[in-house]
């Protein structure tokens, strides 16, 4: 055994020399952007956090597992997953100073293909998540017309014998006029995915003056993106608070908080409310997706790693928990004016703020301004998330093929439009008039299954391959300290155990996709499991390539694909103290490629 071990130890090594870099790679490495402040990170990892699954998920996944009783496994998850994970993949990033794909190349060579799968769904999702942005432009322009479109039943596209302006309540045979518009106007939905229809041209523009939008605001890098989310980030929380003022002075409010706030202390007994918990702490704070990786690595070494991930995690869940209060005020206020409970109002995903908001909206005292704001904050929110998305992509093809693709475009700024166009392109069948049905699938499979196979081998690649010693070395020697043992704790055992309680549960209750009442054909489904695919086959076929290429038996083989090739021995890492003379010395970390 000792021999094996000396001798992946003489590969990893050999295979260290091979990676000596150019002094141009040098260059390159010495002159990567950083953030212009520490707020600007501060601020573009909220945005991302902070998105719209905030508004529309947490309310709903909160009053139907308890209430304020699910509170309690929600904030002991987000102690116990949450904040240790964010906090390990600022140091990956803010460490290696690499996106995820040569970062996970670097510290776990035989999980490398966990980056490139990070990638891969981070672009995919990017490709159909501003969809949802084309949605909230169509709802801005036309929420500045002096009758709101929404609110009647009398319009060219309304089933008038179908068509209630109100809530249908119990009446399942009728459906309110926000349903129509959203279903017969703005997506002009077909019966099923079988039917793709043609395509809807005013969603066409919109989508593309949402890329027009993201690319303006991304295209120099984080120099850009820095001063833009001092806006996109800030903004939503004025409008969340004015209508959290607004909505709890309107009757039934009161009615509305207290079913969102209620504790059913009995759910707290049911293993679906923890797991729900815990998934939630894990999709909303957005781990897995790369993007906190990629933004981590424009941060200047020294940087408080730990206090960003206290600040970020916690304000995500403070925003979660202001979401809940605005949209239950509102909602309990419907249920008073429909006469109706408000569990017939309720509900989660796209159709709480594009069908049930805008209907709370209408009713509202001066909705002319209201309706505006809302739909803007929307829009505030899902930017900050798609910049964050599509910068995992651009730090990936920098990283990459940065001096091989500038000769030919010259400018980063071309590579940023490049991609931009591409993820336009592909979100093109999302805005046909079947277009909800490929959305709904794709997001089933990519934000959904794929996601949790992904996030499961990135915690074993860190914190059990990579290893919770190690880990704790580059913390020490960014921040001068060692994690405590609570952090120690969470990564080599709450963390894993925690995630694979959600993998399995994922399996155990696994369902197909469906779109409300309507079911996908075999077919869809087949394909949906190919999209998941796309993204997750880079994990086993990395592996297999990591230990092809290496020698000796297949323990030594795995022994050397286990070793990082990052040199945590080096001393004098902070810029200031590294050699400006010799390049070469300054870029610690190189390129796998």
């Amino acid at each position: 055994m000792e021999v094996g071990a000396e001798n992946a130890k003489a590969q990893c090594d050999e295979r260290d020399s091979d990676l000596k870099p150019s002094e141009a790679a040098a260059d390159a490495e010495a002159q990567r952007p950083t953030w212009g402040g520490r707020l600007e990170f501060i601020l573009a990892s909220v945005g991302y956090a902070v998105g719209l699954g905030n508004v529309w998920r947490f309310p709903y996944l909160c009053y139907r597992s308890g209430g304020g009783a699910f509170l309690v496994p929600y904030l002991i998850m987000v102690l116990l997953c949450g904040i240790p994970l964010l906090f390990v993949e600022f140091a990956i990033g803010q460490y290696t100073r690499l996106g995820p794909v040569h970062a996970f190349a670097k510290i776990c060579p035989l999980l490398k293909g966990v980056g490139l799968a990070i990638v891969v769904i981070s672009f995919m999702f990017s490709t159909y998540y501003n969809v949802l942005m084309s949605w909230a432009l169509y709802y801005l322009f036309n929420s500045f017309q002096a009758t709101l479109p929404w609110t009647s039943c009398n319009n060219t596209w309304n089933d008038v014998g179908n068509c209630s302006s109100g809530f249908p309540g119990n009446a399942t045979h009728l459906q309110s006029a926000s349903q129509q518009f959203f279903d017969r106007r703005l997506l002009e939905k077909t019966s099923g995915i079988e039917e793709a229809g043609g395509l809807r041209w005013e969603l066409f523009g919109y989508l593309l003056l949402a890329w027009v939008i993201v690319y303006l605001c991304i295209f120099k890098g984080v120099k850009s993106t820095g001063k833009v989310v001092y806006f996109t980030a800030v903004f939503p929380y004025f409008i969340l608070f004015a209508l959290l003022i607004n909505n709890v002075q309107l009757p039934g409010a009161k009615n509305g908080i207290l079913y969102f706030v209620t504790p059913v202390w009995g759910k707290l007994f049911e293993v679906k409310v923890w797991v729900n918990a815990a998934a939630q702490v894990f999709n909303s704070i957005g781990i897995a997706f790369g993007s906190m990786i990629s933004m981590a690595s424009y941060n200047k070494f020294d940087n408080n790693i730990l206090r960003d991930a206290l600040i970020v995690s916690l304000t995500n869940s403070f925003t979660s928990i202001l979401a809940g209060f605005v949209i239950f005020s509102s909602v309990g206020y419907m249920a008073h004016i429909h006469n109706l409970p408000v569990e017939d109002i309720a509900t989660d995903g796209p159709g709480l703020v594009f069908v049930v908001y805008p209907e709370v909206l209408s009713t509202m005292p001066a909705f002319q301004l209201w309706a505006p704001l809302f739909f803007f904050m929307l829009l505030c929110l899902g930017l900050d998330s798609q910049f964050a998305t599509v910068e995992v992509g651009v730090t990936f093809i920098k990283d990459e093929f940065g001096p091989k693709i500038l000769r030919f475009l010259k400018r980063e700024e071309l590579i940023v439009l490049s991609v931009c166009i591409i993820c336009f392109a592909l979100g093109i069948p999302h805005i046909t008039k079947g277009g909800i049905y490929a959305f709904q699938l794709m997001d089933h499979y990519t934000a959904v299954v794929s996601l949790v196979f992904l996030a499961f081998f990135e915690v074993v690649a860190v914190c059990w391959i990579f290893g919770v010693s190690r880990v704790s070395l580059m913390v020490k020697r960014m921040l001068g300290k060692t994690p405590n043992i609570y952090f120690r704790a969470c990564w080599l055992l709450l963390c894993p155990m925690l995630v694979l309680c959600i993998l399995i549960s994922s399996v155990v209750q696994y369902t197909p996709a469906h779109y409300g009442k309507y079911t996908y054909p075999v077919w869809a489904d087949g394909l949906g499991w190919g999209i998941s695919l796309i993204s997750i086959m880079w994990i086993p076929l990395g592996a297999i390539q990591e230990v092809f290429n290496n020698k000796g038996s297949l323990l030594q083989r795995l022994q050397t694909a286990m070793m990082p090739t990052i040199d945590l021995d080096a001393v004098d890492f902070l810029p200031e103290k590294q050699n400006l003379e010799n390049p070469a010395s300054e870029r610690l970390f190189t390129s796998t490629a």
